[in-house]
């Protein structure tokens, strides 16, 4: 097991610092379009297949999207901040943390995904915590739409802790 100061450090190269907020950012390569990787997210025929069970509707800027994840009898609401068409995703859900998707397509057929994920307060006593759970959660996320982009496989709901 790791102490604390350890995973700090790790966390230190992996976070940007940003006054007592800080942000997680987790990046990807996925062999699918810019487009086709901006589909998965924003249609709602899509998302099921890699992350939540279902979203209300197409995520579009200034929409309240409802999200479920039936496997675990849960939803929640996020406030679509900022949508550029096969570039970037911006929401918010609760208090204080503003999710950012950005594409960077590296030509036709493949694409760099980041996302940023602000809003972690590091004077938060389970901050350590928080900042790995999100980033298993985003690593996971990253890996389940790499699964159904380019092997059509559905890997979803199936991590167990």
């Amino acid at each position: 097991m790791y102490s604390k100061q350890v995973l700090s450090f790790f966390l230190y190269i992996t976070l940007k610092v940003s006054g007592y907020l800080m942000k997680n950012l987790t990046k990807m390569k996925i062999v699918k379009s810019a487009n086709e990787v901006f589909e998965a997210f924003v249609d709602p025929s899509k998302i099921g297949n890699f992350w939540f069970s279902s979203s209300s509707e197409r995520w579009e800027q200034g929409k309240i999207i409802t999200l479920r994840y039936d496997e675990y009898d849960a939803q929640g609401d996020i406030k679509v901040l900022e949508v550029e068409i096969n570039k970037k995703i911006v929401f918010k859900w609760g208090d204080d943390h503003i999710v950012t998707i950005t594409l960077e397509a590296l030509d036709t057929s493949s694409t760099i995904i980041e996302i940023t994920e602000d809003g972690f307060n590091k004077n938060d006593d389970d901050f350590i915590n928080q900042l790995l759970d999100n980033k298993e959660g985003w690593v996971y996320m990253l890996t389940c739409l790499k699964g159904y982009l380019e092997y059509g496989d559905n890997l979803r709901a199936a991590l167990v802790k």
